[in-house]
This record gives structure tokens, C-alpha cells and sequence, in this order.
């Protein structure tokens, strides 16, 4: 054991080259297969150890990792399992699955402008505990040259930990005084930099203050809030990135010489491509062979499966359901409507970040005003006295006590306990301005299913039907991927239903599953293949034998809280609008139950995303409430935007706040949290203002020296801190 922990040296090149030309010989070992899938229906500790459960007893799989957060799961594999047989696997254990590329998403995993700021982050604290351990020596009692001594230890440590660590500061700084501009890093790369000078000329003339460690320190705490405000901007990653990894990675194109398995990329308009069942289509094209239904939920909302046949024109991003399906490719790449999407998402994301926040209008007025008190204090003291020293001090001292670190933490710190009463109440804020931007709020528009509704078909007539009949359409509903039929097999299963023995059971594409049973056949599916008669709810239809059909019908049950939230939402004098990719009669319905009179119905993407830019451009500040991949658009696009946590990863990414519980109860709470909030950041800034009116003015008089400007920096500091405390 020793020897193989420990490997010799050989004095024998021949001995050590051995190894390595054995390894040469040796053929590879082929790489392990990793998949990455998108979870959007985990919510809990449960739901993790059941995908992770189910994954682990598959044969071939090594390991499973699932990222709640996220709601992903990392999968290692043996070679040639693929997602579309792993996928099976977690929608058997009862979550929704779909395959992320993780090409995509590697390709921005590194995070290097955090880790920056991380690394200088660590070098300024560790720097600062040391140089407030020497100021400590000095405060004590140090005189002569053994403060001095202490002094120029502290600047050794100062000098280059501030040029390394203020780097972010100095660059901005830099930056925006080449364009000619001021910006909040001006006045406080000054105020490091003059506290530095004003420390090194008083250490070379021995004097009594150095400030090494008020420049160290507010260094620190400014890479602190810097760092924080990364993370959040981190959290909020571009929703067109995670559309492009929904994007299937691979397809089967058929060829004269039979399937060949290529990267999406490659395929060319013309192409033959095969979706088999349970596949997502890479591509927009024109159906030449099979007949099938597809799920249009992630890019239209439409709740109930669509018929496909030859001559139905499909989109990227749709689910084949039921039977294999042939397609002439159409729109590849960069044009298909997946791809159109992600650059609707795009420019709706640049169209909101124009978005001036409150601490950058304060910016535009307050650092000229820095400046200019400071260089006239030190111009009119050398005037007056003739002393550079002074006239140094007074100037820095002015600087000091005007340095924006209150009017900084005047938005941070009310966000940060808004934030925090938020996330007790369910809502999980991911922008630093969302809050400022929902206190302006005066529509609220509405995705219908998947938000106001579960998005889940319930059966709402299973009472009426023998159990016999029960026990049977539970062995034709089980056998079949359709929503309906999973529906209608889970609520059997929950009532103790044991399935009848059904033999010969087969799925007809496009229209139901048969079988036989005691000698006749049975059907379960649409009404024009039963017999059924047709309803203008949801509904699937049970044909045994001759008898005629009888139709389980479906309702999409409202989600929690949805009819308190519009009640709560129109008291209060907003405007609620629904916009729903699913039909005129669907729509329509939930708007008369919820009591909204401004609907919109069979909503494409891009009709949603204008809806929101035409109620901008009117002059409305739009909050956006979606799920799907629908909605990602219009939620980019939207003033400000929540989605639910159990939306899929675009949708959450690109919205500016998640609800993170089932209920949409929470929503008028936040819409008044936020204005709070706005009160409380404007009190801060006239906190910040009227200190330095009363501030500014003794400064100037040479009334503060720079540590007692320190000092009272620090109390305008703690007092905006204790003001957005309120808020909790």
C-alpha cells in the first residue's frame, strides 16, 4: 500500500519511460456520457431525492446530482446513454423533464469578474484587520518615532493593497472621467486616494493622525456592497442563454442510406428529420409522414394537446407526444421560432435595462457637488493661510465627510430588509432595482395557465362512472403519454382503482388507446373516434363495445390565492389584463370567474411581448405575472416581472422577482412592501442630504479633522442602516 502511495524514483530512463509509452499503446477508455436536464416542477428536499432515486437504479447511470436552485440535474453516464433515455426515466418517477444543452451552458459557468472581486475582497480585509491592530498601538498611547514607525509599517501595507483592491474603483473612475462624465466612483476613488496622501504627508512630518486605516477599511466595505450587487446581477443571467440551452442539441436526419444521429447545427433546410415520441422538434418544418399530437404549453400556453398530421406545419420547441413523426425542415438555426424568441428576449432585456435607478439620479447631482466643496475649500484655506498642509487636511477632511457611503448604502440597505420581509412572505427577489420599479406599478397582466391556474387537467366527473369502467379506462389511460390520460391515471390511482385486464392495448395516434377487454373493444380518446359527442369543456371519451361513449371532463383548477389576488389587485385601483395562448372559450371563462373584463386569447409570443411595449409606449408601468416559455418575452419586456418557482428555468431567469410558494396570495403584499420600500430609500436620501448640509459647512471650516469626519460619516452610515430597519 505504501509503494503505491508513494511511487519511487528510478534512476533508469528506460523504467520511467515505460509507463508512459504503455499508456500510449493503451487505446483510451471512451468518455462518460453527461447529460443535463431542466426539472421545472421540483419544489422541495423530496422531490430531489425522488429524481435522484429513480436516476441512480437506471442501468448505466453513475451518478446524479440535482441543483434545486436551478432545478437541474447534472447525470454521469455510460457511453451512448442519451438524454432521451434518461428523460423516460424521470417523468416515470412523476416530474416534468427536458433536455438542456450543456454545451450552452458551460460556455458561461466561469465566473471570473466575481471571483475578481472576491480575491481583492480577501486582500483588503486581511490588510485591514492588521492595520487597525498597529492604529490600535498608536490610539493607545504611541509617541515619537515609535508611532512614526507604526505609521510607515501601516503605509507598507496600505499602499499596495489599496492599488490592488480599489482597482474596480480606480478604473470606473478612469473610465468616466475619459468620457467626461462624473460617477459614483469619483469621489470615491478620491476619497481613498487623499486619505492615503493626507496620511503620508502628515507620517513624513511626523505627525500625530495617519489615516491608513479609515482608506483601508472603506476600501473594504465598498467591495463588500460591490461584490454583493455582483451576485445579484450573477443570479439574474440572460434568459435568452437559457432558451438557447433548451435548444435540442441533437436530431435524427434521414438520409438515402437510412437515420444518422447529427448535431441540431448541422442540419440544412430541405432536411428529413425523425422525432420519435416523447421527442422535442429541433426545427421548424412541414409534417410529411406520421400522425401524432404535440404539446404547444411551453411556447403558445394552450393547455390541451394539438392534432398533427401530413401538411401541419410544427415549430422548434414543441413535444411530440404519440407517434413518430417525419418532417421537411423549413427554418433552421438562427430562424427558427426558438431562436426568433430568444432575440425577442433579447431586446425586451435591453429595453428594460434602460431603467435609471434612484441611486443613479442622486449620482448625477451629488459627485459634482463633492468636488467642487472640496476644491474650494482647499483653495480658499491656501489662499487664506498660505498653509498646503492645512489646507490638505481640510480638503480631505471635506472629502471624507461627504464620501457617498450613506447615500451608497441608502438603497442597498432598505432593498436588503425588503428583501427579507419578502422572502418570509413566499417572494424571492433577484434585481437590486425590482422594488423600486414595483412601487410604480399600475398593470398587472396575467399569463392564464401555469399562473393563475395550476396548469394541471383534473377529471370532475369520475364519480359518475362504475368502478368497473373506472378499472378499465385506467388500463387504456395508463398505457398512453398523453396529458389527459396521465391526469385521469393519477386521480384513478390516488381513488384505489386497480386496473381491469385489458389485453392488446395499442395507441393510435392522434386519436386514443385501444384494447380488448371480455371479448369487445375499448377505446379511450377523442370523440370523433368513440363516438362520443362533442363538449365545449375538456374532455376525453370511454367507448366500451357497442354502448355508447360517456366523456370524462376536465377543468384546470385555479391556483391558490388567484381569485384574492385579482379581488385585492382591482380594489386597489390597478388594472388586471389576462393574456392566455389557450382558446377564445378558455380564456374567456377564467377572465368572467376571476372577474377580469380585459383579455386577450390564442396568444402567441410575440403578441404577448407587444402587448406589454404597446401598454409602455401608452405610458403604463407593467408588471408581468408568467411561467412558460410564452411568457419569457413579455416578462422580460414588462416594467417588472414575477414568475412562479415552478416555471420553467427561461421564465424564472428572466423575470425580476420569484414566487417561490404555490399561492399568489403574496402579490398585493408586495406591490405595498415595495412602495414602503420607495419611501424609505427617498427618507434615506434626505437623511444623506441634510447631514451633509450641517456637515459639510464645519468641515469647511476646519472645524472637523479627517478622523472626526470619519466618525460622522460612520453616523450617517448607521443611521440610514437603522432607518431601512424599519422596514422588517
Amino acid at each position: 500500500m505504501t509503494a503505491a502511495l508513494h511511487p519511487q524514483i528510478s534512476a533508469c530512463p528506460a523504467c520511467m519511460a515505460a509507463p508512459a509509452a504503455e499508456a500510449l499503446a493503451t487505446p483510451p477508455a471512451p468518455k462518460e456520457a453527461h447529460v443535463v436536464l431542466s426539472l421545472p416542477t421540483i419544489h422541495c428536499a423530496a422531490c430531489m431525492a425522488g429524481v435522484e432515486s429513480a436516476l441512480r437504479q437506471h442501468p448505466g447511470v453513475r451518478a446524479a446530482r440535482v441543483n434545486l436552485t436551478q432545478r437541474r440535474v447534472a447525470i454521469e453516464a455510460e457511453p451512448g446513454l442519451t438524454a432521451a433515455d434518461l428523460i423516460p426515466v424521470v417523468e416515470a418517477a412523476g416530474y416534468e423533464a427536458h433536455e438542456l444543452d450543456s454545451a450552452a451552458l458551460s460556455a458561461r459557468a466561469s465566473d471570473r469578474a466575481g471571483r475578481d472581486l472576491l480575491m481583492r475582497l480577501a486582500v483588503a480585509g486581511f490588510a485591514a484587520m492588521n492595520v487597525m491592530l498597529l492604529s490600535i498601538a498608536v490610539w493607545s498611547g504611541a509617541e515619537g518615532p515609535t508611532r512614526d514607525l507604526f505609521h510607515w509599517i501601516s503605509a507598507a501595507i496600505v499602499l499596495p493593497t489599496v492599488a490592488f483592491s480599489a482597482q474596480p474603483f480606480f478604473r470606473n473612475a478612469v473610465s468616466a472621467l475619459r468620457a467626461g462624465r462624473l460617477n459614483m466612483d469619483v469621489p470615491i476613488s478620491l476619497a481613498i486616494l487623499l486619505a492615503i496622501v493626507t496620511s503620508l504627508w502628515e507620517t513624513s512630518l511626523s505627525g500625530e493622525h495617519a489615516y491608513f486605516d479609515a482608506a483601508v477599511a472603506l476600501t473594504f466595505f465598498l467591495l463588500t456592497g460591490r461584490y454583493l450587487d455582483h451576485r445579484t446581477r450573477a443570479i439574474a443571467r440572460s434568459a435568452a442563454e437559457e432558451l438557447t440551452a433548451l435548444e435540442v442539441p441533437r436530431a435524427t436526419r434521414l438520409t438515402e442510406t437510412g437515420e444518422e444521429q447529427v448535431a441540431t447545427m448541422d442540419l440544412r433546410i430541405g432536411d428529413l428529420v425523425l422525432v420519435r415520441p416523447g421527442g422535442r422538434i429541433p426545427v421548424d418544418g412541414e409534417i410529411t409522414r406520421g400522425q401524432s399530437e404535440l404539446d404547444r404549453a411551453l411556447l403558445t400556453g394552450e393547455t390541451l394537446p394539438a392534432y398533427a398530421g401530413p401538411g401541419t406545419r410544427v415549430s422548434a420547441g414543441e413535444v411530440n407526444l404519440t407517434g413518430p413523426l417525419t418532417l421537411r425542415a423549413t427554418a433552421v438555426g438562427r430562424d427558427t421560432s426558438l431562436a426568433r424568441m430568444a432575440d425577442l428576449v433579447a431586446v425586451a432585456e435591453s429595453g428594460r435595462a434602460r431603467y435609471t435607478p434612484l441611486a443613479d439620479k442622486a449620482a448625477k447631482l451629488y459627485a459634482p457637488g463633492v468636488h467642487i466643496l472640496s476644491a474650494l475649500a482647499f483653495l480658499g484655506w491656501l489662499l487664506w493661510t498660505g498653509d498646503v498642509r492645512l489646507a490638505l487636511n481640510i480638503a480631505a477632511a471635506v472629502l471624507i465627510i461627504t464620501c457617498p457611503c450613506a447615500l451608497g448604502l441608502a438603497v442597498p440597505a432598505v432593498t436588503t430588509a425588503a428583501s427579507g420581509r419578502l422572502f418570509r412572505q413566499g417572494l424571492l427577489i433577484k434585481d437590486a432595482t425590482a422594488l423600486e420599479r414595483l412601487a410604480e406599478v399600475d398593470t398587472v397582466v396575467f399569463d392564464k395557465t401555469g399562473t393563475l391556474t395550476t396548469g394541471m387537467p383534473e377529471p370532475t366527473n369520475t364519480a359518475t362512472f362504475s368502478r368497473p369502467d373506472l378499472e378499465v379506462a385506467l388500463a387504456l389511460a395508463q398505457g398512453s403519454a398523453h396529458p389527459l390520460s396521465r391526469a385521469l391515471t393519477a386521480t384513478l390511482r390516488a381513488d384505489g382503482i386497480i386496473p381491469a385486464t385489458v389485453t392488446e392495448i395499442g395507441e393510435l395516434p392522434g386519436h386514443g388507446t385501444t384494447g380488448r377487454w371480455q371479448g369487445q373493444t375499448v377505446r379511450l380518446g377523442r370523440s370523433s373516434w368513440t363516438g362520443g359527442t362533442p363538449l365545449a369543456q375538456t374532455a376525453t371519451w370511454l367507448a366500451l363495445g357497442e354502448a355508447p361513449a360517456r366523456a370524462f371532463t376536465f377543468t384546470d383548477s385555479l391556483r391558490e390565492g388567484a381569485a384574492e389576488t385579482v379581488t385585492a389587485l382591482i380594489a386597489s385601483g390597478h388594472r388586471v389584463i389576462l393574456l392566455s395562448g389557450d382558446s377564445a372559450p378558455a380564456a374567456g371563462s377564467m377572465a368572467r370567474r376571476l372577474g377580469i373584463t380585459d383579455w386577450q386569447a390564442d396568444c402567441l409570443p410575440q403578441d404577448k411581448a407587444a402587448r406589454i411595449q404597446t401598454l409602455r409606449e401608452q405610458g403604463a408601468k407593467v408588471l408581468m405575472v408568467g411561467d412558460g416559455l410564452n411568457d419569457t418575452a413579455a416578462l422580460a419586456g414588462a416594467h417588472v416581472s414575477i414568475s412562479p418557482a415552478s416555471a420553467l428555468d427561461a421564465a424564472r431567469v428572466a423575470s425580476d422577482i420569484v414566487l417561490l410558494g404555490r399561492s399568489l396570495a403574496p402579490l398585493p403584499q408586495a406591490l405595498a412592501t415595495a412602495r414602503k420600500a420607495t419611501r424609505r430609500i427617498r427618507q434615506n436620501f434626505a437623511i444623506a442630504t441634510w447631514y451633509n448640509v450641517i456637515a459639510v459647512p464645519l468641515a469647511a471650516a476646519g472645524l472637523c479633522s479627517p478622523l472626526i469626519a470619519a466618525l460622522a460619516m460612520s453616523l450617517s452610515s448607521i443611521t440610514v442602516s437603522l432607518n431601512a430597519l424599519r422596514l422588517r
